[in-house]
């Protein structure tokens, strides 16, 4: 049974975290170097959605403190966030990252290249939901940032996938504050919002999971594989 949202007054702009607080983190946190700067800055310009900082500094830590060596990326987009975590794995990294658009793929491709990665970084063409059950590797940590509302047909395979004690990170996902309100919702997304809503309910009650949920970005869902299925 869906947790209901919460009523009442509701910050109008739909964001997670107060902006002058936003803003004040990100001030403190060290600019990116290198191709990661050039991205970041060409990602703005662009208005190519990539994770936000506070959400990047995060996972740094936690790939570096968790010795974290294969990852799994569905949504690739122009290779931000792939380069990211093969930086802060190390020269014995494995990231697979999975991207359905040709153009992102290719870019990606390039960038990955630009940044010396290539050896490191696998990059998938396709569509996350037909390529997941073709995967066997099983990886220490799985980042889903794609379609929004395939998170949950993604779960199982994800799962499946991850090492015991690997973890499973899911962004944006209280998706503007919409998950946390129906005073936020939009019409055109009440679907999204609803499926996110089930995600969210399915992780944090899963028997193989331990999930925490963060308000930082436009939220994070860290949850780390406890078991293996009994059978």
């Amino acid at each position: 049974m869906l947790k209901k949202p919460i009523k009442g007054i509701i910050d109008p702009t739909g964001t997670i975290t107060r902006e002058y607080v936003e803003d004040y983190i990100r001030q403190l946190l060290p600019p990116d170097k290198g191709i990661l700067q050039q991205l970041k800055e060409e990602a703005e310009e662009r208005h190519i959605p990539i994770i936000e900082p506070e959400v990047s500094a995060l996972l740094k830590n936690i790939i570096k403190m968790s010795g974290t060596r294969t990852i799994l990326e569905v949504g690739t987009a122009f290779g931000y966030s792939a380069i990211l975590f093969a930086t802060a794995a190390g020269k014995k990294a494995r990231i697979t990252t999975i991207e359905r658009d040709p153009n992102y793929t290719e870019e990606a491709m390039k960038n990955i290249e630009k940044a010396g990665l290539q050896d490191n970084i696998k990059i998938i063409h396709g569509d996350a939901l037909e390529v997941l059950p073709c995967l066997e590797e099983p990886f220490d940590m799985i980042f889903l940032d794609g379609a929004k509302g395939h998170y949950g047909e993604m779960l199982d395979k994800s799962v499946q996938l991850l090492n015991p004690g690997g973890l499973l990170i899911s962004d944006n996902i209280l998706f503007r504050g919409m998950v946390a309100s129906d005073d936020l919702v939009r019409r055109r997304k009440k679907t999204i919002v609803t499926r996110m809503r089930q995600y969210l309910e399915t992780i944090t009650s899963h028997p193989q999971l331990e999930t925490s949920i963060l308000p930082v970005g436009d939220g994070l869902a860290i949850s780390m594989k406890t078991q293996e299925e009994t059978e």
